[in-house]
């Protein structure tokens, strides 16, 4: 068994979320935090993370996609054995079930959600 630390991508967005990455620490991850998908795209290529974590939420003024999630997804399409959770907002659940027909998303977790919640879902990811 390695005793390196599985690297966590954590795309933040939401305030709520904010505070989540030192449940993700105490769970044993290396943490790197992003404020801006346009980054976070460029660091799933530079880190390949092996888990993501991201807030999801739908735009209708997007032109050509659905939610801020999409491209972020996309960029993990050449990574192998990785893991995502999403959060997102309950209003907005349909425009991700739309995302999740079309990407990978292992779990997402409505808001606000508890961290007794999010540690059994993560405990496996470790």
């Amino acid at each position: 068994m390695s005793n390196t630390p599985k690297k966590l991508l954590a795309v933040v967005e939401f305030m709520e979320h904010a505070r989540l990455h030192e449940i993700y620490k105490s769970l044993g991850f290396e943490v790197t935090v992003e404020w801006q998908v346009r980054k976070a795209v460029a660091l799933v290529k530079k880190l390949k993370p092996d888990v993501i974590v991201a807030d999801f939420y739908a735009q209708s003024d997007f032109r050509d996609r659905l939610s801020n999630l999409e491209s972020l997804l996309a960029a993990t399409q050449l990574l192998k054995d990785f893991k995502v959770l999403v959060y997102y907002e309950p209003h907005n659940l349909s425009a991700l079930d739309r995302v999740r027909e079309r990407l990978h998303i292992d779990l997402a977790l409505p808001m606000p959600v508890s961290d007794q919640v999010i540690r059994e879902a993560m405990d496996a990811w470790v």
